[in-house]
């Protein structure tokens, strides 16, 4: 598909058009940019009746509508034919149909077309999707394209590539990407894509399990949007989304196999569903997969109850409403209790490999910090995954001279007129936007920490005022003080 020059005639042509995501959602509006969000049509179909190239795109691709074969000629000139020989459209008499998704997308000040196939359930139809089905751009997606570290790197790797668009954004700031997957419907699609976007030199597509295809190379940087669906592994198996490996067995294999392909100082960050398991927390559960020689932040942003999961991944099959469905949906929830699941929980796992140089050690040790936020977060998130692997570099120790944070602020609870707060919480307003309770010396320690006193020179003054035992207080609060550093609510001088 890649080695002819289709891809950039289809580019010329999307170009001249104007098919940027900017300008759809203008022509869309919101009303009707947000109802195809919903995979809701009528609305968008409104709005681009006008007949121009840039309507007749939006109505093909994203609106999954036939088209009039003039207007489809006339926005993709000379290339209907063989638009329909690859299989992007299909041809009728007097009309064109798409057969394939062409969607732009919009990343920073760079404008990329991503092909995949169809959105299934469009207006509420019912659409199966095959076993090789591939995947366009997501919540899922868009949800580690967020996550992802965007500094410059000499080698990155998107493992289980999908429709490469992991791989575009990671061609903007590696000198070398590697993308794999096991789907080869969704390598042909990755390669067409790098092609479209005028990337194919930079991105190397490969076929192979896992780790299989890079088995002896390392990377900079890991990103990777796994077939995490934690199911019985019956029926029909989806490859972009079903493993065929029990439970959360490929999330955890992923991350104990991830250390072995990362350079020293190397990121990996993993979008994953997990299992909650009857009697046992969910991060004592997890810790076990992290490798000694690796700092972790791993954040729970939801767990979904065992009827709700089975659901969601039902219908995303396009299952709903089909004759087994129910035989499915008894099936899967019975597997789940047969197993002790009594949750899902989904979120992000960001790990890094240390340098054993020591010039990364921080705390003398690797960092482990497990944290369940379902709250809102600042989007990217990137920004504060970066600075929570900075912030475990710094030592701490008495000496050390630290700052609040410019958006952390004190909230307090208690009765109308009460001489003390019952309860204090520091909150953060950008980034992660954590927050955590403070007692009285944890207050007043940040409140104080304006870089000009030490760190033992606050605890001192502290427990004078406070008449408690110099030394229990250091003891007590230096390691605290690193707690509050590496959570985002202190930070050394000049790295705001």
């Amino acid at each position: 598909m890649t080695t002819s020059d289709l891809p950039q005639r289809l580019r010329n042509a999307l170009a001249l058009a104007g098919f940027t995501y900017d300008a759809v959602a203008e022509v869309l509006g919101p009303v009707g940019h947000a109802a195809l969000g919903r995979n809701e049509t009528t609305p968008g179909l409104r709005q681009t009746a006008g007949g121009s190239p840039l309507d007749t795109l939006i109505r093909l691709f994203l609106l999954q509508t036939p088209v009039d074969l003039a207007a489809a000629e006339a926005a993709l000139p000379g290339l209907l034919d063989r638009l329909s020989a690859e299989g992007f459209i299909e041809q009728t008499v007097g009309e064109v149909a798409a057969r394939l998704d062409v969607r732009p997308y919009a990343t920073g000040d760079r404008d990329f077309w991503v092909v995949s196939d169809l959105t299934p359930g469009l207006d509420g139809s019912h659409s199966r999707v095959g076993p090789e089905h591939v995947l366009g751009i997501s919540s899922a997606s868009t949800s580690l394209a967020q996550l992802t570290l965007r500094e410059p790197v000499a080698t990155a790797l998107d493992l289980g590539t999908g429709c490469g668009v992991q791989a575009l954004h990671l061609a903007g700031h590696a000198a070398r990407v590697v993308a794999t997957d096991v789907n080869e419907r969704a390598l042909r699609l990755t390669r067409f894509n790098a092609a479209l976007n005028d990337l194919a030199a930079a991105i190397d597509v490969r076929d192979g399990s896992f780790f299989e295809p890079v088995a002896d190379e390392r990377f900079d940087l890991i990103a990777t949007n796994p077939p995490f669906v934690i199911s019985p592994a019956t029926g029909e198996r989806l490859v972009y989304r079903d493993s065929g490996l029990p439970g959360d067995r490929v999330v955890e294999d992923i991350v104990r196999a991830a250390p072995r392909h990362l350079n020293e100082g190397g990121v990996c960050q993993v979008l994953a569903n997990w299992v909650i398991a009857q009697g046992q927390p969910w991060d004592e559960r997890l810790a076990p997969w992290v490798a000694d020689d690796c700092d972790a932040l791993v954040v729970q942003r939801e767990v979904i109850d065992p009827a709700s999961y089975v659901e969601l991944w039902l219908k995303d099959a396009g299952l709903h409403g089909a004759a087994d469905y129910l035989v499915r949906y008894d099936t899967w929830l019975s597997w789940f209790e047969e197993q002790g699941i009594e949750g899902i929980g989904f979120g992000w796992i960001n790990l890094r490999r240390r340098v054993s140089t020591g010039s990364t050690t921080g705390a003398g040790s690797t960092t482990r910090d497990f944290l369940s936020w379902p709250y809102e977060v600042q989007q990217p998130v990137a920004p504060a995954i970066r600075e929570w692997f900075a912030a475990v570099d710094v030592p701490v120790d008495l000496d050390s001279r630290l700052v609040v944070r410019p958006d952390v602020q004190q909230e307090t609870i208690g009765q109308p007129g009460a001489e003390d707060p019952e309860t204090v919480v520091l909150r953060q307003q950008l980034g992660l936007r954590r927050a955590r309770k403070a007692d009285t010396v944890e207050a007043a320690l940040v409140g104080a920490c304006d870089g000009e006193l030490t760190v033992g020179q606050i605890l001192d003054a502290l427990a004078q005022l406070l008449d408690l035992d110099v030394a229990e207080t250091r003891t007590t609060y230096l390691p605290v003080v690193r707690e509050l550093l590496v959570e985002g609510f202190l930070e050394a001088p000049g790295d705001s």
